[in-house]
């Protein structure tokens, strides 16, 4: 058993572990209030940027824009969004291995255009090629930092160095639950379930032209509605994590504590009998 000095010596550590994770947890659910409150703010958008697309794309001549032509599939692309840092449960994993199980149902040569370390270290150790890392962008990401990220895909698919752009993130369902999922982007393909509220007017009435610029900004923002919620995920799964880890630690100082008083009882037994033991000496040698 170990000494008393050394389980208090213990119990002092884990106790500043818990310290650190408790202030972390509070930082962490802090972030994801605002993360989910930037989700939540851009959803309009979003649901009316898939309804012009939606109207569109069913007009004559739209399907001959270059950007929702299908072609035969000879090199994959996958933007891959993950954490900068870890501490965040199994998010890093599940997202992670849903990119692997997308590159080897592709059965194609794939790059990787990284958002974040984590993806991209694991592409890198898994032998990817990794055309891109636009790591760093941090918690306070905003469309215009997506930009670049959009524009190399769109050219990589115009160039033909992919015949399929794929986006890899973690959608935030709730504080609790985070899902990895894997969305096809190039060639773009018309949302279908998207019911049309009104008629939409366009100048130029030319689906192409409208298509053109239209299909980049969808791109940038489908993308940047993606970083939002993994954000929001890295968030929660760091906070769930975190308040696990404290959790763990106070329940371990209050084994050590036990472990501690069980050692200062068995010195003090020890004590008391040396002592007897020493006055039935001195009364048999008297």
């Amino acid at each position: 058993m170990a000494s008393r000095r050394e389980i208090k010596r213990r119990i002092g550590s884990i106790r500043n572990t818990a310290q650190i994770t408790k202030a972390m947890q509070m930082v962490s659910a802090s972030k994801m209030r605002r993360a989910q409150q930037r989700v939540s703010s851009s959803r309009p958008y979003s649901e009316n940027v898939m309804e012009i697309m939606a109207d569109v794309s069913a007009r004559p001549g739209a399907t001959e824009h270059p950007l929702l032509t299908q072609r035969e599939i000879q090199n994959a692309e996958v933007v891959l969004i993950t954490p900068d840092r870890g501490l965040a449960g199994a998010l890093v994993t599940a997202v992670n291995r849903e990119f692997h199980h997308l590159a080897q149902s592709l059965g194609k040569p794939v790059r990787v255009v990284g958002a974040g370390r984590k993806g991209r270290d694991f592409a890198l150790r898994t032998r990817h090629q990794v055309v891109a890392d636009y790591s760093g962008l941090g918690d306070q990401v905003g469309i215009a930092d997506i930009g670049p990220i959009a524009n190399q895909v769109i050219e990589d698919y115009e160039s033909g160095a992919a015949d399929v752009v794929y986006l890899v993130y973690t959608e935030f369902i709730s504080t609790l639950r985070q899902k990895p999922r894997s969305v096809q982007m190039l060639p773009v393909e018309p949302p279908t379930d998207v019911s049309i509220t009104a008629p939409w007017n366009y100048e130029p009435d030319n689906p192409g032209l409208v298509l053109s610029e239209l299909i980049p900004r969808y791109i940038e923002f489908t993308i940047y509605h993606a970083m939002l919620e993994s954000l929001a995920s890295e968030h929660s799964a760091r906070m769930i994590a975190m308040s696990n880890a404290t959790d763990n630690a106070l329940e371990l100082i209050d084994d050590l504590t036990l472990a501690m008083n069980k050692a200062r009882q068995a010195e003090i037994t020890k004590e008391i009998a040396e002592i007897s033991g020493a006055a039935e000496a001195i009364r048999s040698g008297a």
